[in-house]
């Protein structure tokens, strides 16, 4: 058994440096490619629910964005707050504001995703972006640089979006922990030509795309996932670019609550079974790999089996890991992460193995 075990390690070691070395270091040491000098123009999409205080905070910094030819779509999801009024009175005063009133409809599940198609018919541009209100742009360059990453064949393009910094909170890096981790190894898919999945925090396509795959319906049943699981169908290796420039990130509000951010982690991980064969399998083999990387060690080294061989490739392991993330946390801006990247990993695995026992007892509240 002790042999056994240690044959596990070692396969376990062999895939981690592989996805390191072959996937990950591709975006850690990816430069990017000469900016297009196409200036389309766009649609920007948002779904409003209830989020007057936001409205008033982040929407001039939208319409403050330095573009020459772009509308803003609100899509006012029967909002009973103030939120109707002020989007009428920023439309008053800004004739790039074009309103979607959609009434709640009890008998229709995908509430979301039907708004969001009417706001998409609505829209004047073929070129669509898309973000969330709680999110503010970094710069009023940002429909600029999402922008650039269309061209004649890309017509999907994923962004990243940052989480605010909250100090002291455990909670919060490992909030940004997870993130990082997410959109690093969705870039380095995506240059390998294998584009996985995007979110509708920092995300854009073609309208075509939209209506080429009919839009949403093959996933209307679930309240959401109508960026991950559009992306995980529509994108292909030829039609999909990610653009990462300091100016073109979205940075979202923070979750404060653990209870919240799990039951945001539950909703999204469970979607991960609704993607292509071959990416569910991309994602999971990682993961067990990671899981199995530290509750291996543990017996090997009470069991003293051949432990210098074994402390040897964990150390190997984590020096290729180092040497992957540091790049990356510099691209990201969230380089503060390194000095307990090990903790962080750790708590994360775990979690993500709780969330998952827990979606097979019961499913999250995204499913109908």
């Amino acid at each position: 058994m002790p042999t056994l075990l240690l044959y596990i390690f070692v396969a376990v070691i062999v895939i981690q440096l592989f996805y390191f070395l072959y996937f990950f270091r591709r975006f850690a040491y990816h430069k990017t490619s000469p900016k297009q000098e196409f200036s389309y123009p766009v649609s920007v999409i948002f779904f409003i629910k209830n989020q007057a205080g936001l409205l008033k905070k982040h929407l001039p910094l939208y319409l403050a964005q330095d573009y020459p030819d772009f509308e803003i779509v609100l899509i006012n999801y029967d909002s009973y707050d103030e939120s109707l009024d002020i989007i009428e009175g920023f439309e008053a005063r800004d004739k790039r504001i074009k309103i979607v009133n959609v009434k709640n409809n009890e008998a229709f599940w995908g509430k979301k995703k039907y708004a969001l198609t009417l706001g998409i018919k609505a829209a004047s541009h073929e070129h669509l972006i898309f973000t969330e209100i709680e999110c503010q742009p970094v710069s009023d360059n940002w429909i600029r640089e999402l922008s650039s990453g269309f061209s004649e064949v890309r017509t999907i393009v994923i962004g990243y979006t940052a989480y605010e910094k909250i100090k002291k909170s455990f909670l919060n890096a490992l909030v940004r922990f997870e993130n990082l981790t997410t959109f690093s190894q969705r870039f380095s898919y995506q240059i390998c030509n294998i584009p996985i999945s995007g979110n509708g925090k920092n995300l854009a396509y073609h309208k075509k795309e939209f209506f080429r795959n009919n839009g949403f319906i093959d996933h209307i049943n679930i309240r959401n996932g109508e960026d991950q699981l559009f992306i995980n169908q529509a994108a292909d290796k030829k039609n999909t670019s990610f653009v990462y420039s300091k100016e073109s990130f979205t940075i979202s509000e923070a979750v404060k609550l653990f209870d919240e951010w799990i039951d945001n982690k539950k909703a999204e991980y469970a979607l991960i079974k609704k993607y292509k064969t071959t990416h569910k399998a991309l994602i999971h083999i990682f993961y067990l790999s990671q899981l199995l990387l530290y509750t291996l060690i543990i017996p090997l080294l009470i069991l003293k089996v051949n432990t210098p061989v074994v402390i040897g490739l964990f150390l190997l392991r984590w020096i290729v890991a180092y040497g992957i993330y540091i790049p990356i946390t510099k691209k990201f801006g969230e380089t503060s992460l390194l000095w307990l990247f090990p903790l962080y990993e750790i708590f994360l695995i775990f979690f993500q193995f709780l969330i998952f026992i827990s979606n097979i007892i019961s499913k999250p509240n995204n499913w109908r």
